[in-house]
């Protein structure tokens, strides 16, 4: 496909050497005797977002290729191949954030994200092609490695060659899936959803059985009885007639036998499945729309606590198989692959501002690092850092107790002309 003189027969390992993983098995039948699986818990709003959160989160902050100085610092290593695949364009048909948005979105749904990496002659990942994470099987090796056999692709590829990012993992070779995982929960989610369907499709409180006397008479026919059935239900149920008034004759008796919504407490349960949802991402309620106990004292909080807590361990992750599978072994010491958190990071005005003046007053931040990270050109003279006059080293506080008689003389006479 992309790369024909790597799948040269005899390379690597033979088929019988690798013990088979199956990197997709996700979903399948719930408990509540519901199908999930990646469109049908996608179908689900609480799930979708959580998915889309995590994956738009991601894919709008820009990855950078670091280099080390020797000074301490860093600098953008603009002149490295690589730069422009992270940053720019992972292929020729993907943005980097379209590329970034489909690969956190495969790891929320399967736990898997696969990618072929293109490279030149001299090693360097050139471009970034997406694989559907269901079109992936993963071997072990005999030396234990992982190998990639992917549909549609002829031959079985080397780890170098294949851009791997799992989830929680328990055999350390696929991720694990919560569809597979928590399918249950999902499922629950999705019945409750059906149920609601259902109940307004046939009505909500007209589901029981109509009794009539036996002093009456029978209905003799088949006939007869699916007529007044028939009549019945028609007058009754569906949406249109929601709350409508039932009239029954001949002494004929109307006894429900299904719950309504407030007995069988339907709000509830899809507000406890959204929170359920939103439990397995670590993902604050209240991010998806979800504000039934939201506290406005503390969503800045709560949304700084999703940054830290949610989406910074997912981009270690990410960070992590990136500099394993996309840089050459040699370089990783010098260069390295980091996602800008620091907008999300950012506070409301007011609080900004009240940082920016401590760390300003504490000689730690100058004119022109505050400009920075608002998004503002420097000034001519704004890298001056303060020093504040009430502190001094120690060092120097100690020689100042060491004064001879004389020197303490002279500044006991200035603080008595002072007075």
């Amino acid at each position: 496909m992309f790369f024909p003189q790597l799948f040269n027969a005899g390379a690597g390992p033979s088929s019988q050497d690798f013990s088979r993983w199956i990197s997709s098995m996700s979903g399948g039948t719930s408990r509540a005797g519901m199908l999930v699986t990646r469109e049908t818990a996608m179908a689900n709003a609480a799930f979708h977002a959580c998915v889309t959160l995590l994956a738009e989160s991601v894919s709008q902050l820009p990855c950078e290729l670091y280099r080390r100085k020797e000074d301490g610092g860093r600098e953008k290593a603009t002149d490295h191949p690589l730069y422009d695949v992270i940053k720019y364009k992972p292929n020729r048909k993907d943005t980097a954030f379209e590329f970034y948005e489909q690969s956190q979105g495969a790891l929320g749904t399967e736990g898997n994200d696969y990618s072929i990496i293109e490279r030149d002659s001299a090693g360097f990942v050139t471009e970034l092609f997406p694989i559907n994470p269901q079109k992936v099987r993963v071997l072990k090796g005999p030396d234990l490695l992982p190998y990639y056999d992917i549909q549609g692709i002829d031959g079985i590829l080397p780890m170098r060659m294949v851009h791997h990012i799992k989830a929680f993992s328990f055999d350390g070779y696929v991720g694990l899936s919560p569809l597979q995982t928590n399918k249950d929960v999902i499922g629950l989610a999705l019945a409750t959803e059906e149920h609601a369907s259902a109940v307004f499709s046939r009505g909500t409180t007209m589901s029981g059985v109509i009794e009539r006397p036996e002093k009456a008479g029978t209905i003799n026919t088949q006939e007869g009885i699916d007529r007044v059935l028939n009549s019945f239900a028609e007058r009754n149920s569906g949406l249109a007639n929601l709350f409508s008034v039932g009239l029954l004759q001949e002494g004929m008796q109307y006894k429900q036998l299904s719950m309504d919504n407030e007995k069988a407490q339907l709000i509830q349960s899809r507000n406890f499945n959204v929170v359920d949802i939103c439990r397995l991402f670590k993902i604050p309620p209240h991010m998806i729309q979800h504000l039934e106990k939201a506290s406005f004292n503390n969503i800045e909080h709560q949304g700084l606590q999703f940054v830290t807590n949610t989406l910074l361990p997912w981009l270690k992750r990410r960070e992590a198989a990136m500099m394993r599978d996309l840089l050459l072994p040699g370089e990783r010491k010098n260069l390295y692959i980091e996602f800008n958190v620091s907008s999300l990071m950012r506070g409301d005005q007011k609080s900004r501002y009240e940082s920016y003046a401590i760390g300003r007053q504490w000689g730690f931040l100058s004119v022109n690092d505050i400009r920075r990270m608002e998004n503002m050109p420097p000034i001519a003279g704004g890298g001056k850092y303060l020093t504040p006059l009430n502190m001094a080293d120690s060092t120097t506080l100690q020689k100042t107790t060491d004064a001879t008689p004389e020197q303490l003389k002279v500044i006991e006479d200035i603080l008595c002309e002072a007075q």
